[in-house]
């Protein structure tokens, strides 16, 4: 029987139910899910999570990404009790699921490896950099107080001279946030052509079966739902956007 994978997450100051918010760690949770495979989570702080990778044998995922000539650690993490493996990166955390249980479903086939490698770039360039700047100030709010303040004094000092200082003058109320905003549409609205790319409509990238990048999709997806809230009018608008293709990928995600 296979014992239950330990999961490593981040929290937010919500009930165990709705504590998941991060994008990156949904990729591996909707993995994890998608596969039916059992995990339990562990959730850490973010000024607790390079010490805790430390200790678990978790490796870097990046080096001078926050600090100048430091490794830089984050999550997810997964360490498998039944193999005793330990693993950091969400696309890594695939890989290895896909290879270690070959009878659940696979999310990178290898004849799609480099059009994964390739979208993952892609898509941070296209997707995330205009998103950050309006979601990171929702969501640093809603982190428990140490992750809050861990949180507010590495992004304001890595990101702070680019955007504007405090995380408040990022994308305030107004114009700034308003032309923000329309860079995230603009920028979904050319993703959804790549998947229309050949005149037909697909909710997956694959067609009818899903891999990883509807996963890298969909858990940036959840994210925003989360962080903004599902009564939110910027949410409600993403649900709209290009014909409700979003919006109707969240809901076939939801359903694992």
């Amino acid at each position: 029987m296979v014992q239950p994978i330990h999961f490593y997450d981040i929290p937010r100051n919500r009930d165990e139910d709705d504590k998941a918010w991060s994008p990156n760690t949904w990729k591996t949770r909707l993995t994890l899910n998608y596969k039916g495979l059992p995990y339990k989570t562990i959730w850490v702080e973010y000024p607790d999570i390079e010490s805790v990778c430390k200790e678990i044998g978790a490796e870097s995922t990046g080096f001078g990404l926050l600090k100048e000539g430091k490794p830089y650690y984050s999550l997810p993490v997964i360490h498998d009790p039944n193999t005793g493996t330990t693993i950091s990166d969400s696309i890594r955390i695939a890989r290895y699921l896909d290879k270690t249980y070959p009878d659940t479903p696979t999310v990178i086939p290898a004849e799609l490896e480099a059009f994964h490698a390739v979208f993952e770039d892609a898509f941070f360039q296209t997707i995330c950099m205009p998103l950050l700047p309006v979601m990171m100030p929702f969501g640093c709010p809603q982190l428990n107080p140490r992750s809050e303040a861990y949180f507010r004094e590495t992004r304001e000092e890595k990101f702070g001279p680019m955007l504007g200082g405090k995380l408040e003058n990022w994308a305030p109320a107004g114009p700034v946030r308003d032309n923000r905003w329309k860079a995230v549409q603009a920028a979904f609205t050319k993703m959804a052509g790549w998947l229309s790319a050949d005149g037909q409509e697909r909710l997956f990238f694959k067609g009818k079966k899903l891999c990883y990048t509807d996963i890298l999709v969909a858990a940036w997806l959840m994210a925003m739902k989360r962080v903004f809230g599902s009564d939110h009018p910027e949410w409600l608008q993403v649900e709209k956007w290009d014909g409700g293709r979003w919006s109707r990928l969240v809901h076939a995600v939801e359903k694992f």
